[in-house]
């Protein structure tokens, strides 16, 4: 083995502390990288889309289930829509309000007393709230199944229907009360039901599809809705609230999951966060630059070879030696011979005993026979596989 005996070289001691320059140009792709995730963060908060679910039948909102259309054409009418979401700010819009002045529209009371929406005198329009009829339309029943929603023809002597003809409608029917008018005929019932009340008409309808801006501009839609909601001079419309109350949500006495959880929850969640970015930190600040170093000694392979061979010797591993020679020798004729890699013990040796004109039972003897018994026969073993490697070689 060759050993660098060069002596060290002396000179000058230079400071191995890092410089600011050093660790700028060691941190600097992780500032980059960093720059560049917050870049991306911000860019999709800025360019996301409004993923908000769109709110059936609100005058508020724009996408096709909703109904801002309806309310500007109400609005260019002179009429005044007011959203309102809880049944006591309905009540509180129709207070002091002359009788006619103001229709109450409902589109969804799932979160409204029934019982508050009662007692508000004047028109109202009920869009398919089959649980609150009892309080805000005694009389009218809803019948068994559904009606499909498609265009149909009122049928009826109502004016707000007959003017506006045929309209996109179904959902629900309905059997009205005496006295009262049915339109759009569904089956045994009506998909509109109007009948007078003590301070004015209540008309319920079994969808109001025809409301929506999808549907808006199809048949006599707009105009029914324009006579069933124009004849006031302000509509309180009734939806449900972007957040329901909070007795509403799961959980006993209406608490919530968080409101649920043990206050110690969170702090340990804080806790677990700190601790991995300080093992974060710990660890990452260890990482330093590759360093690269010549080797002191260089082994040449035959040194390697010789070494394994006199480990052999020492420990009288001839059988071991003679597998290495046999399984090296194997896998050097197996692809001179065009053998593939799985080949069979007769295949290889009949084809070595082919191009070699040896005995098959000599060849055979010599790749897989015993481990040889002294070292006189390990030395001609390995003789002997040399000479088949080249005999195969040459021919």
């Amino acid at each position: 083995m060759s050993l660098d005996m060069r002596p060290l070289e002396t000179g000058e001691s230079h400071s191995t502390s890092p410089t600011v320059r050093s660790t700028w140009r060691a941190s600097r792709l992780i500032v980059l990288l960093g720059a560049l995730m917050v870049l991306a963060a911000v860019l999709s908060v800025l360019l996301k889309p409004d993923t908000r679910p769109p709110r059936h039948l609100d005058p508020a909102d724009a996408t096709l289930a909703g109904s801002m259309a309806l309310a500007e054409l109400l609005r260019d009418r002179g009429v005044t829509v007011d959203r309102v979401d809880t049944a006591e700010a309905a009540a509180a819009k129709a207070t002091g309000a002359a009788p006619g002045d103001r229709l109450l529209l409902v589109t969804d009371a799932s979160y409204a007393d029934p019982r508050v929406l009662a007692g508000i005198q004047g028109d109202r329009v009920i869009v398919d709230n089959i649980f609150t009829l009892d309080e805000l339309a005694p009389g009218v029943r809803p019948e068994r199944g559904s009606a499909r929603e498609r265009s149909r023809e009122p049928g009826c002597s109502l004016p707000a229907a007959r003017a506006a003809g045929s309209a996109f409608i179904g959902g629900s029917a309905f059997t009205g009360p005496a006295g009262s008018t049915g339109c759009y005929p569904a089956g045994d019932g009506w998909t509109l039901v109007s009948y007078p009340n003590a301070g004015g008409t209540t008309t319920v309808l079994g969808s109001a599809e025809f409301m929506t801006n999808q549907r808006l501009t199809e048949d006599g839609n707009a105009a029914l809705a324009l006579n069933l909601l124009g004849s006031a001079k302000a509509v309180t419309w009734l939806v449900a609230p972007e957040t329901p109350p909070v007795g509403e949500l799961p959980g006993a006495d209406g608490q919530s999951m968080y409101d649920l959880m043990p206050a110690s929850i969170p702090w340990a969640v804080l806790m677990a966060v700190i601790t991995v970015l300080m093992v974060a930190f710990w660890r990452g600040r260890r990482l330093g630059p590759v360093v690269t170093e010549r080797l002191p000694v260089v082994v040449r392979a035959a040194e390697t070879v010789e070494g394994r061979g006199r480990l052999y010797r020492a420990r009288r591993a001839r059988g071991r030696a003679a597998d290495a020679l046999r399984a090296g020798t194997i896998d050097r004729l197996t692809p001179r011979l065009g053998l593939g890699s799985g080949s069979g013990r007769h295949e290889l040796v009949a084809a070595v005993a082919v191009r070699t004109g040896q005995d098959a039972q000599e060849i055979g003897a010599a790749l897989y026979g015993p481990p040889p018994a002294d070292d006189a026969g390990l030395v001609a073993l390995a003789g002997y596989l040399d000479f088949i490697e080249r005999t195969v070689s040459e021919h």
